[in-house]
């Protein structure tokens, strides 16, 4: 089984790589063009110049995702590659010594803009597969290569492919994420909210004729900053994910209109970012906040706030017995002849949603899990081409694998 590792060849991972970095996919919602269509109208021909089952599914318009399929034609498990079309803005372009969008390669890697995050690890998992073809090996079942847009957004993508049913009969998923090739079989969940508190327009000179929403605003703020605290001493630092947190990001006031040094604002608004770990119940989570803005409203008659979850992404953990985990652990030591090292993800990847709908799923991918979002963004070449191998080994071990009854 580990002759697969040979038919993987490391010029296609570059080749294909830079390809896609060049493709500019970063979401601009102000600009007619400026998303996921080119890419994976991209990556949905390359597939079907493999002979893959190709699907092309528009989730809003100009916002795609590609599924493909590559069966054995044999009955068995089913087992998901995914990893998304999108990136993130390249942000200031003088602040990159490389162009971030033409993929040059120096010191033995590929630098722009998705090449760590994670279209190096999108090329992998589409090299494995072709590998597992040039191989010929005998195989169970179907490998099922999901390429969603929007996993730095709001996930819309994967909601999409769960919504429409793909992952119903799906056995386990691989999330092609940059983790340093490392097992990351748990991530943090997160809950984003807005936090708004109410007031009366006045006179800065004369503030007792208004209601000041911003020194309400600082004691919720406060007590988050406690309900953390408790938290973290309830849960202490997890071994693979740190600590939970509770994070007011942006505070804005007013809300609505110009904002003037002598006028009270009417409202304050917060957004919190709520990362979890497992042991953390979002329902106990979402009426512990909910009980401090009404504790603080029995102090002040005129305190008045609201509190809106926005998106919920609940925390994973997949058993180290899962067939999913045994595959890429006992793969990982044959390609490297080293121990695999587990970890967790600190943020939230698509897995999060395939989770949800009941498959275990295992993170792993090539590049420096700091790298992502920064400027001058790379993968190392040497690091993707195991990826790829890990990938390729990974997918025939677990489809010949026994089902479990």
């Amino acid at each position: 089984m580990n002759q697969v590792v040979s038919f993987v060849d490391e010029q296609e991972v570059v080749r294909l790589t830079q390809d896609l970095v060049r493709i500019d996919s970063v979401f601009r919602p102000e600009q007619e063009g400026a998303n996921e269509e080119r890419v994976a109208l991209f990556v949905a021909d390359y597939l079907r110049s493999m002979g893959m089952q190709v699907y092309y599914e528009e989730v809003v318009p100009g916002r795609p995702n590609v599924i493909a399929f590559y069966d054995s034609g044999r009955p068995g498990k089913t087992l998901l590659f995914e990893a998304h079309t999108d990136v993130v803005t390249e942000g200031d372009r003088d602040a990159w010594s490389y162009d971030p969008f033409g993929a040059a390669i120096s010191g033995g890697r590929i630098y722009g803009r998705g090449a760590c995050d994670t279209k190096g690890n999108l090329a992998a998992a589409i090299c494995a597969v072709k590998a597992i073809q040039r191989s010929k090996q005998a195989f169970t079942g179907k490998l099922l290569l999901c390429i969603p847009c929007d996993e730095e957004g709001m996930m819309i993508g994967i909601k999409d492919f769960i919504r429409r049913g793909w992952a119903k009969n799906v056995d386990a998923a691989i999330i092609c994420e940059p983790e340093e090739n490392q097992l990351c079989i748990t991530q943090k969940g997160a809950m984003r909210t807005i936090l708004r508190t109410f007031g009366k327009m006045a006179h800065g000179a004369m503030p007792l004729t208004g209601i000041n929403p911003n020194t309400r605003m600082a004691r919720a703020i406060v007590a988050l900053e406690e309900l953390e605290r408790k938290e973290m001493a309830r849960l202490g630092q997890h071994p693979m994910l740190g600590w939970p947190s509770i994070t007011p990001t942006i505070l804005q006031a007013p809300v609505k209109g110009a904002a003037q040094i002598n006028v009270v604002p009417d409202q304050c608004m917060t957004t919190l970012d709520i990362r979890t770990v497992p042991g953390q119940d979002h329902d106990v989570l979402r009426r512990e906040l909910t009980a401090i803005l009404e504790a603080l409203g029995r102090q002040d008659d005129q305190f008045k706030a609201t509190l809106e979850v926005i998106e919920e992404r609940p925390w994973t953990l997949t058993g180290m017995e899962e067939e999913v985990v045994r595959a890429v652990a006992s793969s990982y030591r044959e390609i490297t002849g080293k121990e695999p090292v587990y970890n967790g993800v600190p943020g939230a990847t698509d897995g999060t949603f395939l989770h949800k709908a009941g498959i275990p799923i295992l993170t792993t991918g090539a590049g420096d899990r700091h790298i992502p979002h920064h400027a001058d963004e790379y993968v190392e070449i040497e690091q993707l081409v195991e990826s790829t191998q890990l990938f390729a080994l990974s997918a025939l071990t677990f489809l010949t694998q026994p089902v479990r009854a």
